[in-house]
């Protein structure tokens, strides 16, 4: 059951990185359909990751809560219901709006799932879940690419990934009997560990650092994206 649980996480890992390369594909088309500059880009790009790192920040006390399984089937319903949103979307506006719950969905889930594969098992399976990530944000383009080639466009490009979404949330809602192994707020060992506030994680020693080099490679991430 545990390593089922763990092929599903990784296939959670696919559907995060799914819609990540998406807008950068579909920017040069959807630019003109809403008649605004290439530039705009970045607006959409900074209201989801504004969105996901909110609920990153926020996502200890959610998973606390309601446990890592639902923490991360909501968000990934979330994405869902977002991406179709911009594939409905006929302004600029919408689009930035449906960015939000974007975002939102995003983050939860990433910080959820880092955090319990961390807890609960080996190293490698950490290196694993990112590959699956990439394996994501490689397909991406090209489902976009293959709708741009349509009369669907870029909306049937987003409105297939939405669809991938939706089906793997049903599959994560009724897998959540394999998750309730495991308690939320637990270390590899079940004790109960003490949540940290930002400000405690931040004296940790080297973290400073950690931040420095995570936020160079999510900027080169970001503009390699778009």
């Amino acid at each position: 059951m545990f390593s089922l649980l763990l092929v599903v996480i990784y296939i959670s890992f696919i559907s995060l990185g799914l819609p990540d390369s998406l807008l950068g594909s579909a920017w040069p088309v959807m630019r003109t359909a809403f008649n605004v500059p290439l530039s705009f880009a970045g607006i959409v790009s900074m209201i989801i990751a504004g969105g996901t790192i909110f609920s990153s920040l926020m996502s200890d006390r959610l998973t606390r809560k309601l446990g890592t399984g639902l923490v991360t089937a909501i968000s990934v319903g979330m994405t869902a219901l977002a991406l179709f949103g911009f594939s409905a979307s006929n302004s600029f506006v919408t689009i930035c709006l449906w960015a939000i719950p974007y975002g939102l969905g995003a983050g939860a889930v990433d910080a959820a799932l880092n955090n319990y594969v961390a807890l609960h098992y080996a190293s490698r399976h950490m290196s694993w879940l990112h590959c699956f990530w990439g394996v994501g944000t490689s397909i991406s383009p090209y489902i976009m690419g293959y709708f741009l080639g349509t009369k669907f466009g870029w909306q049937g490009g987003y409105r297939a990934v939405s669809v991938i979404q939706i089906v793997l949330t049903i599959a994560l809602f009724s897998s959540l009997k394999l998750w309730r192994n495991k308690k939320a707020g637990t270390d590899g060992s079940g004790k109960v560990s003490k949540p940290l506030s930002v400000f405690q994680a931040v004296r940790i020693r080297g973290v400073p650092f950690i931040l420095i080099a995570f936020f160079g490679y999510c900027a080169l991430e970001t503009t390699t994206g778009l």
